[in-house]
């Protein structure tokens, strides 16, 4: 039996991050995957594939280049289904590359096969090899559960993988439909969503609330929402799908709850994950796991109840993000090997990988309000700075919320092309403490979009000014005009 000193199951961002790091703490360290290649979810069927089907879309509908050249404009003029794998296929193969090569330069063994705990320190993998199936025990000083997760299935919805799919089968074999009906309008619906529709697919978002990505500032998501309608995108929010019957013709049709109907030549169901833990047998060790698969951790720590079993990355929720999955997995290896780390809470920036991308950081204008903290908004419009007129950005807008009393930096937001990158500029300052006065009194590459900074802070400084100068404190006898005298006085 085999015996390591720290045994990771899974091996995305979260797994692969911890097992880096506690191999470079000088420990044994086994990374067990049921995929024939590692990367987990994100590598194979999550963040690489669905951003590289972006890039995809827009290089080859010339999407960018429409501000300038009209919506007809188009890069190749015939795209097909095998335009959009081939690119995918290329960048999962580097991915896995590199990770294998990251683990053989740190010394981190890994085995393919299904991993179960089997009592405390145990952990049972189900192999497969040369024909044949077959256990493994490996005895565990510690372990991490990094297994993530998978799309929500629901009983009442008729998945084929031929015309109803999630979103892990969808994006395994891509394909240009005639028409797409996207269920759900989370992070992950909005993105397929944005991403067809600037393929000139016609799309139809469906989701029972009222309004999309409640996390982000109200603000910015109405941006969104316009450019969705004004690209051609039909949205039916408020209403649930209650069932999916098929047409005459094959092509199913979504029929929601308040008794509209959506046809559609394809429809994907992208209305929550939950987290991949049925099989691994957690009752064996005293674990459980709430309604959706995810299990309860120390925030800090990400140990869970068990002393010595820790989980991080999507299986503890939200917020779900490979970034924080990264960062998650790393401070689990730190506490389990009594290495130091930060636990001091950073505001994580949030993207949107939609068409057009979405970023955030720091407070919302409706966190603010809540908070009830007196504060000022700054906003710069892309089409304002000389490189938005040259990259021909009609769209875009990045939104600055400070503190008026302190001038401090609460939250910036941006819709617009390079969201996700520009981010990181808010970022750095909001956790460095700093005010828009940096903004305003440093200079930025001439001409850039990260321009919008210095536009929005500019903005914000001056109606700070103005509204000092508008506040003057007079006497309470002369706060209210005297009222005129009459004539006949």
């Amino acid at each position: 039996m085999a015996r390591f000193d720290f045994v990771v199951l899974g091996s995305g961002p979260a797994g692969r991050r911890a097992a880096i790091q506690a191999a470079k703490l000088g420990k044994s360290v086994l990374v067990v995957d049921d995929r024939s290649k590692v990367g987990g979810v994100s590598v194979h069927t999550g963040t690489i594939p669905s951003k590289t089907l972006r890039e995809t879309a827009l290089n080859l509908s010339g999407w960018r280049e429409r501000g300038f050249y009209g919506r007809s404009y188009r890069a190749k003029g015939d795209i097909v289904s095998e335009d959009l794998s081939m690119r995918m296929a290329r960048t999962c193969e580097y991915e896995v590359a590199v990770l294998e090569h990251q683990f053989a330069r740190n010394g981190v063994k890994t085995m393919v096969g299904r991993g179960r705990f089997d009592g405390p320190g145990r952990i049972v993998v189900e192999r497969r090899e040369e024909g044949r199936n077959f256990e493994e025990v490996v005895e565990a000083g510690k372990v991490l559960i990094a297994v993530g997760t998978q799309p929500h299935r629901p009983a009442h919805i008729p998945f084929n993988d031929t015309n109803v799919f999630d979103s892990d089968s969808f994006i395994a074999r891509p394909r240009l439909p005639r028409s797409l009906a996207v269920v759900g309008g989370g992070v992950i619906g909005v993105e397929y969503a944005t991403i067809f529709s600037a393929l000139d697919v016609p799309v139809t978002l469906i989701d029972p609330r009222a309004r999309l990505l409640d996390f982000l500032d109200g603000e910015i998501v109405d941006n969104l929402v316009h450019l969705m309608r004004d690209n051609g995108m039909t949205l039916r929010l408020g209403g649930m799908v209650d069932k999916i019957r098929f047409a005459a013709n094959g092509n199913p049709v979504c029929m929601l709850e308040d008794g509209r109907q959506v046809s559609a030549e394809v429809v994907l169901f992208t209305a929550g994950r939950s987290g991949a833990t049925g099989s691994l047998g957690l009752d064996t060790v005293g674990l459980k796991v709430d309604r959706r698969g995810y299990l309860e951790v120390d925030r800090t720590t990400f140990q869970t109840s068990v002393a010595g079993i820790y989980a991080a990355g999507d299986v503890v929720g939200f917020p779900c993000l490979a970034s924080v999955s990264m960062e998650q997995g790393r401070s689990a290896a730190c506490h389990a090997f009594d290495a130091p780390y930060s636990t001091e809470g950073k505001s994580n920036p949030y993207g949107v990988y939609s068409v057009p991308e979405l970023s955030a950081v720091g407070m919302s204008e409706e966190q603010v309000r809540e908070a009830d903290i007196a504060y000022e908004c700054g906003v710069a419009r892309f089409r304002e700075t000389s490189r938005g007129h040259i990259m021909g950005m009609d769209y875009g807008v990045l939104k600055m919320i400070c503190a008026r009393d302190t001038r401090k930096v609460l939250g910036v937001h941006i819709i617009g092309e390079g969201a996700s990158e520009l981010i990181h500029i808010g970022q750095a300052v909001i956790n460095l403490g700093g005010t828009v006065d940096y903004f305003v009194e440093n200079s930025f590459n001439y001409p850039t979009l990260a321009e919008g900074y210095k536009i929005a802070a500019l903005d914000v400084w001056n109606r700070l000014q103005a509204q000092a100068a508008d506040v003057v404190e007079l006497p309470v006898a002369a706060a209210r005009p005297a009222r005129p005298r009459s004539r006949r006085a």
